[in-house]
């Protein structure tokens, strides 16, 4: 499938379904000499565009998707010292919600927010990062229920330094640079952390939780040797017919994968995988309905001819079978 979007670098699209059109959230890649790494120096993004499409989904190059242009820049938040990193989107009581990661001046990661009165922006961000957040990769889900109750679903392990709050969620830790995560028998995967939002979107109303992914043969929290299922970073959550589906990255196994739950918190059950590796060291996703059809939209490298800094948005159908697993096959 072609890229959605070919006139610049864009990686990690949050996507979502606004007045009728898909308005898209992705990170914006751009040229850099800096070697690849582990910590992920190499991915130095400043600004954010925002894209909108009315399809076809199906056709990329028939889907006429609109850039909106740069509706925040690293420069315009004042906490912030750089890497504009994955973001996401929302939208409540009619303003529009951009969530995003990005290093503090003392180079900690902390999850900021902005906001505006259209999907397109431009967003106006908040002059501190949300209290109380840390880490990367930020993915706001609002349930349909009628207080449509927020929750903030996030982190990421290596560079996105989740691995240096095993101590807990308020101190930094930088000594936990050093083995990147848990490891060894007995030992089980560091989870995403979840945080209920307040009633303005703009902070956390109560404490950070971690989310627990099990495995459906033991009933017992995935192994931190487990890099098939274990989370990694880009979380993600949907519903579907009642169920939450919690979506994520394995990392360096180079999988998205899922876990259900009866609760937005769960704990969840691995349920399998949505995408096989791709061109380029990881993926990050978002999946969404529109015209009554489920899209992941994801990225790879095919573009760049497998620069690994330099991504493009790319979006395919996915199905649920009779039981609700995803599969990427339409069933029978």
């Amino acid at each position: 499938m072609a890229p959605l979007i070919k006139h610049l670098y864009t990686a990690d699209p949050s996507a979502h379904v606004f007045d009728g059109k898909v308005y898209i959230y992705p990170s914006h890649d751009r040229e850099t000499d800096i070697q690849f790494n582990d910590n992920g120096d190499q991915y130095d993004m400043a600004d954010y565009h925002v894209f909108s499409t009315s399809g076809p989904l199906d056709d990329p190059d028939a889907a006429d998707v609109r850039d909106h242009g740069v509706v925040l820049r690293a420069e315009d938040v004042p906490w912030v010292s750089k890497q504009l990193w994955a973001p996401d989107a929302a939208a409540k009581d009619g303003k529009y919600y951009l969530y995003f990661p990005a290093r503090d001046k003392q180079g900690v990661f902390r999850i900021g927010v902005a906001v505006g009165d259209s999907p397109a922006g431009p967003f106006a961000p908040d002059p501190e990062p949300i209290r109380g957040s840390f880490s990367i990769d930020p993915a706001v889900f609002v349930d349909d229920d009628a207080a449509q109750s927020a929750y903030m679903y996030f982190g990421g392990l290596w560079g996105g330094q989740l691995q240096c709050y095993q101590g807990g969620n308020d101190v930094f830790d930088a000594s936990w640079q050093g083995p990147k995560e848990p490891s060894g028998p007995g030992r089980r995967a560091l989870g995403a952390k979840v945080a209920r939002m307040s009633a303005d979107m703009r902070q956390f109303d109560g404490s950070v939780q971690e989310l627990l992914i099990l495995a459906p043969e033991t009933g017992e929290p995935i192994a931190a040797d487990d890099h098939d299922r274990r989370f990694f970073e880009a979380a993600w959550m949907h519903k579907y017919r009642g169920r939450y589906y919690f979506s994520y990255s394995t990392g360096d196994t180079h999988y998205l994968c899922y876990a259900t739950a009866d609760a937005p918190t769960g704990p969840f059950t691995y349920g399998g995988r949505i995408l096989e590796p791709v061109l380029g060291w990881t993926t990050h996703h978002s999946i969404v309905e529109y015209g009554g059809r489920w899209w992941l939209f994801h990225h790879d490298c095919e573009l760049s001819k497998g620069v690994d800094h330099l991504r493009s948005v790319k979006v395919r159908e996915i199905f649920y079978d009779a039981e609700g697993r995803i599969t990427t096959v339409k069933p029978e």
